[in-house]
């Protein structure tokens, strides 16, 4: 069974040997929800690349005392996924964050497109995105991921056409394409570094001049295959298909990922 997985944002600033300590709702989370006990071994992270294994050495109502016993950087992956995801009613947003995270996108864009029938506006907005991104932060460490996805502020179609036009690769999801993701991933035309864009519709469908303009922008219209998936869940299967590609899409947290450097021998 894997480590359970913390977030220390001074991880990086620990040596093997050395104490650190859990507090806060990181404190409540391991010694009252996980009920971590003295010596018991968990990972700490600061969802930027760095994690420690720490062994527990004491534990109180909201605080566990750590001893560090390695510290390592994990190296980003060359390519960069980025879901553009069309705002979704109720809590399926939340649904799609978290799978998303934890397939291994870099970044989720919310966007409030053409059809989207649940609509971010006024104090909504911040409320949303800090739902969104509390949903990353938990999945992240629940499927102990050493880089955290960013929830980006919430974009308008013309902000959109923007990040099409500076992506290497996007490919824009519509049920009616005439080419499938799939033809795509198995060609290996995809690229092993660089940045590519999903870009997922509202539950009522791209309208068409969204498709008219992310094509002219670059985009490739895609399909998922013959049944229509729901916005919730299509961004999940074509960021699942596109990161299989890579080398790295079998290693744990836990191995040392080629590229990744050991900080107990500094």
């Amino acid at each position: 069974m894997s480590l359970p997985v913390f977030y220390l944002a001074s991880v990086s600033e620990v040596s093997p040997g050395e104490t650190c300590l859990l507090e806060g709702d990181e404190g409540h989370h391991a010694s009252v929800v996980r009920r971590i006990r003295v010596g018991e071994r968990l990972m700490l992270t600061d969802g930027g690349g760095v994690i420690a294994d720490v062994v527990a050495t004491s534990v109180e109502r909201g605080r566990v005392g750590c001893q560090v016993q390695e510290v390592r950087t994990i190296e980003r992956p060359g390519l960069h996924v980025t879901v553009v995801q069309a705002i979704p009613k109720g809590d399926r947003g939340e649904l799609a964050v978290d799978l998303l995270t934890e397939v291994g996108v870099d970044q989720v864009i919310p966007w409030q497109a053409e059809r989207c029938v649940s609509r971010w506006k006024g104090d909504k907005i911040e409320r949303g995105r800090a739902k969104w991104s509390a949903t990353a932060r938990e999945a992240a460490k629940q499927s102990r991921r050493a880089w955290w996805p960013m929830v980006a502020p919430v974009a308008e179609t013309a902000e959109i056409i923007d990040r099409v036009r500076d992506a290497d690769v996007c490919l824009v999801l519509h049920e009616a394409a005439s080419e499938p993701l799939t033809g795509i991933t198995a060609s290996g035309a995809l690229p092993a570094a660089g940045r590519v864009l999903i870009v997922v519709g509202p539950e009522g469908g791209l309208s068409p001049a969204e498709v008219s303009q992310l094509e002219q922008a670059g985009g490739s219209t895609v399909s998922l295959g013959p049944t229509v998936l729901r916005t919730s869940t299509a961004g999940v299967v074509a960021a699942t298909l596109v990161l299989a590609t890579l080398p790295t899409w079998g290693r744990r947290l836990g191995a040392l990922p080629e590229g990744s450097t050991r900080d107990d021998q500094r």
